[in-house]
């Protein structure tokens, strides 16, 4: 179990889920709060010791959770498999039940959202749906398209997880693995996913935006983060050399420092 984890129950799809969150200098109520939403594979535990660095640095309060299906939240049921829009149920209804059950006031403590990949995704949707109910967001490769380079990396983790000990290195982290991954993989390699895209959705945000990508990112090409800005102008761009899919592990201090700097 991760240090300091904590849980708490909220009604999603008509059935109790348990969600897993860990506070990060919870009793500075008079300092922006941070929501850190993890990519596809990712949970509390995987975030590591970044959201704490984030906090310290930017001098804010935190707030790491695991989404259904991830980490030691309830697990996805086998026989369910996501939907094209699941990226949206998570923007609109997990993420306000979850605000809403901890009692964050969202209209009067707008937080900020941190979200990579997947989560990176589900903060621009938030951000476009709930404008009243946010303060900023910084996204870490994002996605607002499928493209090929994705498919292509997503598949051969397919490969890894049924070759390798990808598996057993996921259950230090989720308390259901196979729920985690097939849950991820499956709807990404679906034929008719290559059609999902919120490019035209994110054209209504209007709150500050930081969007970082490496410029090696082996599941997404640099139209991810460009594309954001040429339809929110108020976007700020970072395109980190030296880095991968996860800036916050290939270039944590630049990216920290990016984020304090931002907020």
């Amino acid at each position: 179990m991760t240090q300091g984890a904590e849980f708490i129950d909220i009604d999603w799809a008509g059935r109790p889920t348990r969600i897993e969150h860990q506070w990060i200098s919870r009793e500075k109520s008079d300092k922006p709060l941070i929501v850190f939403l993890h990519e596809g594979l990712g949970s509390v535990s995987m975030w590591r010791d970044f959201p704490q660095c984030v906090c310290k640095a930017a001098g804010c309060r935190g707030l790491v959770y695991s989404r259904p299906g991830y980490g030691r939240s309830t697990p996805r049921p086998a026989e369910e498999a996501l939907n094209m829009d699941f990226m949206h149920r998570q923007a609109q209804e997990v993420l306000p039940a979850l605000l809403d059950a901890l009692g964050i006031d969202t209209k009067a403590d707008k937080p900020w959202l941190l979200g990579h990949s997947d989560g990176g995704s589900i903060a621009l949707l938030y951000a476009a749906h709930s404008p009243q109910r946010i303060a900023g967001a910084i996204v870490l490769a994002p996605h607002i398209l499928v493209e090929d380079v994705s498919v292509n990396s997503i598949a051969k983790a397919r490969t890894t997880y049924l070759e390798t000990d990808l598996r057993q290195r996921l259950s230090r982290h989720h308390d259901d693995p196979d729920s985690a991954f097939w849950g991820w993989n499956d709807i990404w390699l679906r034929p008719d996913f290559r059609h999902w895209s919120i490019e035209e959705e994110i054209s209504t945000i209007t709150c500050p935006l930081l969007a970082v990508q490496g410029l090696d990112d082996e599941y997404g090409t640099l139209e991810q983060i460009r594309g954001i800005a040429r339809r929110t102008p108020q976007t700020r761009l970072l395109e980190l050399p030296d880095c991968g899919h996860s800036p916050h592990r290939d270039q944590p201090d630049k990216l920290i420092a990016a984020i304090s700097a931002f907020i």
